[in-house]
């Protein structure tokens, strides 16, 4: 018995941050130090490397699990299911609902009991948890579900994916224009044919990477004792590197298909040159070019919403809404997304 995606949604927030908006904020370095560079050089550089122009913010009002919910509406209403019948709603995100100007992070009751709260499900054996395991959250989330629907212990599952990484980011450290908020959520089911999950792959690799993404010190407060979201560029980029693409062909090859029957690789989006890399890396293994048009890209317009990158980008196909990418009925396509922890997981889909 395999799981199979019924229903896809997102949320994608209506404020849109373009570029221009850093061009009168004060960057450091990690010593504190002003940047010599002007902003006008420094967006430039960030949209060369990671092909971001603007991002999303959510509105003032809104949190991460009111982002979570109305993805999660969407996607219950495109699999045509009484929410009545779920039987897990796994809630991936990090940080916890944070408060517009606030500095503290949410989490109790989860998430996940939030969102249940409010598709106002009445069956209490609707089990809610949420899920912490950096960027591949959503995809976590989708091996677990998976392993619930073929032990028989769920039947339908709600995997959602959310994040406001906007209100965690350092306004003084360069690296805090990548980031943005969103929602992406799929509804599970347990299905008998050929289609659907077929290979897994997750890895935690923290002996030596575990701080590679951090809470830390802004750049300009060193006295501060509030904490900020932080990373190590160049290590996460020469670790994804190194181990992503290698990930992708094992849990490929455990799948049993060929490389040529690969349609599609939808990956997390965190810097489209490091996209770029990975997937050419992988295909390279194979000892084959990169194909034209196999791996969709938003973060150009919606920068990176960590675990929510992922399903808002497969409903954003399935629902038509890149005109240059689909995905048909048979179509074989391999998930993958790295991650704080660092952690790296992948999963084969036939559609």
């Amino acid at each position: 018995m395999n799981s199979k995606i019924i229903g896809a949604g997102n949320y994608i927030p209506l404020h849109t941050v373009t570029n221009k908006f850093f061009d009168e904020s004060t960057f450091f370095d990690e010593n504190g130090v002003p940047l010599k560079q002007s902003n006008a050089i420094i967006t430039q550089k960030l949209k060369e490397i990671t092909g971001i122009e603007e991002r999303r913010y959510a509105e003032t009002d809104q949190v991460a699990s009111d982002l979570g919910f109305l993805a999660a509406q969407k996607a219950i209403e495109d699999a045509q299911i009484d929410p009545e019948t779920i039987d897990y709603i796994i809630f991936a995100h990090n940080y916890g609902d944070v408060v517009h100007g606030s500095i503290q992070s949410d989490m109790v009751p989860s998430l996940a009991s939030r969102v249940k709260h409010l598709l106002k499900i009445k069956n209490n054996f609707c089990v809610a948890y949420d899920l912490l395991f950096g960027c591949p959250g959503w995809i976590e989330g989708v091996i677990q579900a998976n392993a619930f629907i073929q032990a028989g212990i769920a039947k339908r599952c709600l995997v959602i994916g959310a994040e406001t990484l906007s209100r965690v980011i350092d306004p003084h450290d360069r690296d805090s224009m990548i980031y943005a908020d969103g929602a992406g959520a799929v509804i599970l089911d347990a299905n008998q044919d050929d289609s659907g999950l077929q290979s897994h792959l997750s890895a935690s690799f923290t002996l030596n990477e575990s701080d590679y993404l951090y809470f830390g010190k802004s750049y300009f407060h060193q006295d501060s004792n509030t904490k900020y979201l932080k990373m190590k560029g160049r290590k996460i980029y020469e670790f994804a590197l190194t181990n992503v693409s290698q990930a992708m062909k094992t849990c490929f090859d455990n799948s049993g298909y060929s490389i040529k029957e690969l349609s599609k690789i939808i990956i997390h989006q965190a810097n489209e040159k490091m996209d770029e890399a990975i997937v050419s890396r992988f295909y390279q293994l194979y000892d084959l070019p990169k194909p034209p048009n196999v791996m969709p890209m938003i973060i150009q317009k919606l920068g990176n919403n960590s675990v929510a990158t992922i399903p808002t980008l497969l409903a954003m196909i399935l629902h038509g809404e890149i005109p240059e990418h689909s995905i048909n009925k048979g179509d074989i396509t391999l998930f993958a997304s790295v991650g704080a922890g660092m952690n790296i997981n992948a999963f084969v889909y036939k559609f």
